[in-house]
């Protein structure tokens, strides 16, 4: 099967780096696995002799019926066509009795935009242990100060303890993409680290729609300076210098106005 460009695909064949993915997810019998875009299947082979049973999820129908005839003798793989970006995580959860542990080397054409989804359906995910462009993930492990911190950072902080695993080069793909990769993990927090609020999504699409101006400019519309400055928050500061946590504070006030 080629890779077709039009869904990302990149496969990985390496077999170091598929075992190092297997023993960072460490998954078990019993458990409730997903993998995401499952493509030839190097993943697929190891979560389901380690854990039994797999759910998987893959748009190409073409791989999909390749998937369908190489483990046609493993009752435990329950394949789904579908699109992860619209696919229901939580009915899935409700038919499997309990929370999922979600896997897989993500396009990267669609990562940040499933990500949010994934954001949405954090209710039925114990963790996810995905591959990323390594550039997605300088973004989601990042501290507030740093060109890398932004949107993506902040609206997981409250719902993800995020951790990077390890980078893997483009030579462990193929075809090889143009970047490196890495491997992080996304635990779903028991409590969320913060109470972000009804207005915790929009005040912080907006902060960072003009990351470079300061948050008297860039939240006009939604705070006043004297607003901001009750938060304890200088109205001189751009986005990227706060902590999540500080963002919340303002989407509390902006629900006050």
């Amino acid at each position: 099967m080629r890779a077709r460009k039009r869904f990302g695909q990149h496969f990985l064949h390496d077999r170091g780096a598929i075992g190092r993915i297997l023993d960072a997810v460490a998954p078990r019998v019993g458990e409730r696995l997903v993998e995401i875009g499952p493509g030839r299947g190097a993943l697929t082979a190891g979560l389901l002799e380690r854990a039994g049973a797999l759910d998987a999820l893959e748009i190409d129908r073409d791989l999909a019926q390749t998937l369908r005839e190489r483990f046609a003798d493993r009752s435990g793989l329950r394949l789904h066509e579908a699109d992860a970006l619209e696919f229901d995580f939580r009915t899935l959860a409700a038919l499997r009795g309990g929370p999922l542990r979600l896997v897989g080397n993500l396009p990267y054409n669609i990562s940040t935009p499933l990500l949010f989804h994934l954001l949405t359906q954090r209710t039925a995910l114990i963790d996810l242990h995905v591959m990323l462009q390594k550039e997605v993930v300088d973004r989601i492990v990042s501290r507030p100060g740093g060109s890398e911190y932004g949107r993506l950072t902040v609206m997981l902080a409250p719902w993800f303890d995020a951790t990077r695993l390890f980078d893997i080069g483009p030579g462990a793909f193929a075809p090889p993409p143009e970047v490196w990769s890495s491997m992080v993990r996304l635990r779903v927090r028991e409590q969320p680290a913060f109470e972000p609020g009804p207005r915790f999504a929009p005040l912080v699409a907006a902060a960072f729609a003009q990351r470079r101006k300061q948050l008297r400019n860039s939240l006009r519309a939604l705070l006043t300076p004297a607003q901001i400055e009750a938060c304890g928050i200088d109205p001189a500061q751009r986005p990227e210098e706060l902590e999540p946590a500080q963002f919340a504070a303002l989407a509390r006030a902006a629900g006050e106005r």
